[in-house]
């Protein structure tokens, strides 16, 4: 292959993945451990990148997770996760969804990871985030019209808490 050719060449590479911000919150502690309830939990997810110089991205993926009983927060957590992508020589369209797609999926079993260690260390059960269908969301934000999976983005799993 010529060295145009090879210069021309599309490029993904992951460069670094980080854990950019992280929140724990117990408001209500220590009440909150006598509590026998099972909680209802909230979980938001978002992303974006921007770019950091030429051809270089930073991804970040944060997710919230609020768990609460009638009115009192049990905790909230918020990990944003991030990554430096090297992405070069894609039409703006794939470039795109490269960082709206392949670049969260990268991140999430990351935050997937922090979110749940560190609700477990604030003395919870464990949160565990199933899969997101990130190409679903990138879709439906492009074609708002078009039908969207019928399950939702993000669920959870976790058992009731425990004492």
């Amino acid at each position: 292959m010529s060295d145009a050719a090879q210069n021309n060449a599309p490029v993904f590479s992951i460069e670094k993945v980080y854990v950019k911000d992280l929140s724990l919150e117990i408001p209500n502690a220590p009440q909150v451990f006598l509590e026998r309830e099972a909680p209802q939990v909230d979980i938001q997810l978002h992303h974006n990148s921007t770019g950091v110089e030429d051809g270089v991205f930073q991804t970040t993926l944060t997710v919230t997770v609020t768990a609460k009983i009638k009115d009192k927060t049990l905790f909230l957590v918020e990990a944003a996760q991030a990554g430096i992508f090297v992405v070069r020589n894609l039409p703006q369209q794939d470039l795109e969804a490269v960082l709206a797609i392949a670049c969260p999926n990268i991140l999430f079993p990351y935050v997937r990871e922090v979110i749940s260690d560190v609700v477990v260390r604030a003395g919870f059960p464990p949160v565990v985030l199933a899969p997101v269908n990130f190409e679903s969301i990138y879709q439906a934000q492009r074609d708002p019209q078009a039908k969207v999976a019928s399950d939702p983005p993000v669920q959870i799993i976790t058992p009731s808490v425990s004492h």
